[in-house]
């Protein structure tokens, strides 16, 4: 089973000696990040800062830093696990397309352990102590400072709460937030994001918009957050699917919206229509830094809290950082749902060094001409798979998570005038390499066997690959012992 809460799952690393405290005051303009993200590189434990300059609660860092780490906290012993139970509820039935997928989290309402369970205030951790007015402080708590040119200090594992004004559909996003000033932040809602669209029908209902954003989570509350879900699919029952039980829900204190219980910290508040503050600088997951830019600015009324709070915060930055097995978890889960919309591919690899978004390398089972390239087409055409700026295909005995067999093949098996598909379309609101905001130029790469039908004629047809003698092989391997190697 999945952790309850945060602090459960720390005490589990601290016995498993995965993770250190650190008891020596910390700065956290710049000193934290620096710390962390030598030891989140170097494959380190989890961090906690009990001594953060200037703030009341300490501060957890790099806690899902490694696949070990993000696998135990959801109760799992590999990604398969869940992406078995997503292939699960895709049979026998075979539904095809988005409304397939839909059906299949569909199911998910009846199974009556999963849905999210309201809870009474009294009952919730979060809500043990409650500031309003005067009271809130956002400079008490652990903002940081990163990279030497980012615009302020940054809240960066605040889990979002909006909800549709007109449907009254939620959603729970995970985005940056910049500590304005002891009762501001601003909400970096990027264009294709199911927050930013809420505030945009507030806006044009001329309505404020309430907002609710909850730090040191249950680990299947915050890996949900990140997952790439349609936007009438409810996060919160997917985290309960994910962790075999229900999530835990309060309402808040001044908001219509509801929260985790188990949370450490909640900042609730309303945002009013068209108010505006510029973001950033920030060192972006992508390695580079995104410019200053208007974003929403939301006013703190009130902020609930554990007794004794722990925070939680990440850094991102050039790769690999602690989003990196978050990414992994999202690249495993979702391939059964992939396959539902693309049902050519085999199995699909999202490297970290293209944040997950810019490549996509796929492998299919080749059966006709420019087979290649209509997979290309439909990756580009699935949900958030449409950001992809490269997608690589190769054939299905090709090993997608093996980079170097992956570079052989797209090296070696390309004529770049036939084999290149170059098109344009939408890119990640990040992406600083487009010409213009938004959209861009992508490209295919047909790294596949080529057949007869596609133009290869050439005597001797496709050439076979390099590969050792089956039975020497077999004898090798069965007397290594005896060479003394």
């Amino acid at each position: 089973m999945a952790y309850d809460d945060l602090r459960s799952f720390l005490r589990a690393l601290e016995k498993d000696g995965d993770l250190r405290r650190v008891t020596a005051e910390v700065d956290p303009y710049l000193e934290v990040g620096e710390i962390t993200d030598r030891v989140n590189k170097a494959g380190g434990p989890a961090l906690l800062f009990e001594n953060v300059r200037g703030s009341i609660a300490p501060l957890a860092m790099n806690v899902y830093g490694t696949d070990r780490r993000l696998l135990k906290s959801l109760g799992l012993r590999s990604y398969g696990d869940i992406s078995d139970k997503i292939a699960g509820l895709l049979k026998p039935e075979l539904p095809h397309g988005f409304v397939g997928v839909r059906e299949a989290f569909g199911k998910l309402a009846g199974m009556t352990h999963l849905p999210p369970k309201k809870v009474k205030s009294g009952d919730a951790p979060v809500h043990e102590v409650v500031l309003t007015g005067d009271d809130v402080d956002l400079d008490r708590l652990p903002a940081l400072f990163t990279w030497p040119q980012d615009g302020g200090s940054f809240f960066n594992l605040g889990l979002t709460h909006t909800k549709d004004p007109e449907s009254g559909v939620r959603n729970l996003g995970l985005y940056r937030l910049q500590r304005h000033d002891r009762r501001t932040i601003g909400m970096h809602w990027q264009i294709h994001k199911d927050s930013r669209n809420h505030y945009q029908v507030a806006q044009r209902r001329g309505e404020r918009l309430p907002v609710a954003i909850a730090f040191g989570c249950p680990p299947a509350v915050t890996y949900a957050s990140t997952a790439p879900l349609p936007g009438d699919i409810d996060e919160y029952l997917f985290a309960g699917f994910i962790q075999g039980k229900r999530v835990e829900m309060v309402d808040c204190r001044t908001v219509p919206l509801q929260v985790p219980a188990a949370a450490e910290v909640v900042l609730e508040g309303w945002l009013e229509p068209g108010t505006m503050l510029p973001e950033g600088p920030f060192g972006d997951h992508t390695g580079f830094y995104t410019p200053q830019e208007p974003f929403p600015a939301l006013t703190i009324d009130c902020v609930t809290m554990r007794r004794r709070p722990l925070f939680q915060s990440i850094v991102v930055g050039r790769p690999p950082t602690e989003d990196g097995p978050l990414g992994r978890a999202t690249e495993r889960f979702f391939l059964p749902l992939l396959k539902v919309i693309v049902p050519d591919i085999v199995d699909y690899h999202l490297p970290e060094a293209g944040g997950f978004h810019n490549c996509a390398i796929v492998s299919i089972d080749k059966k006709y001409p420019k087979h290649a390239q209509k997979t290309m087409h439909a990756v580009w055409g699935a949900h958030m798979m449409s950001l992809t700026k490269l997608v690589v295909v190769v054939d299905a005995d090709c090993d997608v998570h093996d980079l170097h067999e992956v570079a052989w093949r797209a090296l070696g098996n390309t004529d770049y005038a036939r084999d290149l598909t170059v098109v344009e379309g939408p890119v990640d609101h990040l992406d600083h390499s487009s010409y213009q905001q938004f959209w861009g130029g992508k490209a295919g790469i047909d790294a596949t066997r080529k057949l007869p039908e596609e133009g290869y004629t050439r005597d001797g047809g496709w050439p076979e690959m390099v590969l050792s003698d089956p039975e020497t092989h077999d004898l090798v391997t069965k007397r290594w012992k005896e060479y003394g190697l």
